[in-house]
């Protein structure tokens, strides 16, 4: 649930920053109209630049690229002689405007990566602390049916499920199934997730112990939702931790 409410919110951040990526820059220019005369152009630019690294970390790398368009069109519409006309006259003022445009592109990149880098880090430690919760409960002996409940919601919000249900059992034939190195086959095929997103149809992610198949998840996915390897990976270590749970609940029985 929290994780999709985190990726509604960045949504709605990604086309709000999206709007001030076109808006900021010419009220900012619009505001710099009474000092144009006495404020260096270069100095304009940086301001410009500096509003571009703003939308950039804020949003995303379109928005970040709307932002540097925008302030070269609007540096030359209001900062340039001959003012309030798309024309430059000078070839300095060509050479800055040229300028803030290039460097606005290079600020937004290098923000988008390391916004890349950081989403990466939190879901890898979101991940460890998954991983280790659900061992904890198969170690403290919790019932497999807790566990398969909570596997269950987890893969829902990990795979962006439509439904996910635990059946007994093996899978039958010719069924859509994730591999133990979490791979999808779809109609004797490799299927890839990460540009195509999960299959339209239902697929089992089988629940192993020891060798022996002990039931499946069957989910059903949201068609063309692309889905990360890592995430794959990490779906098979909750069917694999339902299993324990399963084995040690026949054990004790």
């Amino acid at each position: 649930m929290l994780r999709r409410l985190a990726e509604g919110w960045s949504q709605n951040r990604a086309a709000l920053a999206n709007v001030s990526g076109l808006v900021v820059p010419p009220a900012v220019a619009a505001l710099l109209i009474p000092v144009r005369g006495s404020l260096v152009d270069t100095a304009s630019a940086l301001i410009l630049v500096a509003v571009v690294a703003a939308i950039a970390i804020f949003g995303n790398r379109v928005a970040g690229m709307l932002a540097a368009a925008s302030s070269g069109v609007w540096f030359d519409f209001f900062l340039t002689r001959p003012y309030e006309r798309l024309a430059i006259s000078h070839r300095a003022d060509i050479e800055t405007t040229i300028s803030l445009f290039v460097v606005g592109l290079i600020v937004t990149e290098l923000a988008a990566r390391g916004r890349h880098h950081r989403r990466v880090a939190i879901e890898e430690s979101d991940y460890v602390e998954l991983i280790y919760e659900l061992g904890e409960m198969v170690a403290l002996g919790e019932p497999a049916a807790s566990v398969v409940v909570r596997a269950t919601g987890e893969l829902t919000e990990l795979l962006h499920l439509r439904r996910c249900d635990y059946e007994p059992g093996r899978p039958g034939p010719h069924r859509t199934t994730i591999t133990p190195d979490g791979e999808v086959i779809h109609g004797g095929y490799l299927w890839s997730v990460s540009t195509m997103g999960l299959p339209g149809s239902e697929l089992d992610l089988p629940v192993h112990f020891a060798g022996r198949v002990l039931g499946r998840f069957v989910l059903v996915p949201t068609p063309g939702w692309p889905v990360e390897s890592e995430r794959m990976i990490v779906a098979v270590a909750i069917a694999g931790h339902v299993g324990a749970a399963q084995a040690t609940r026949a054990r004790i029985a």
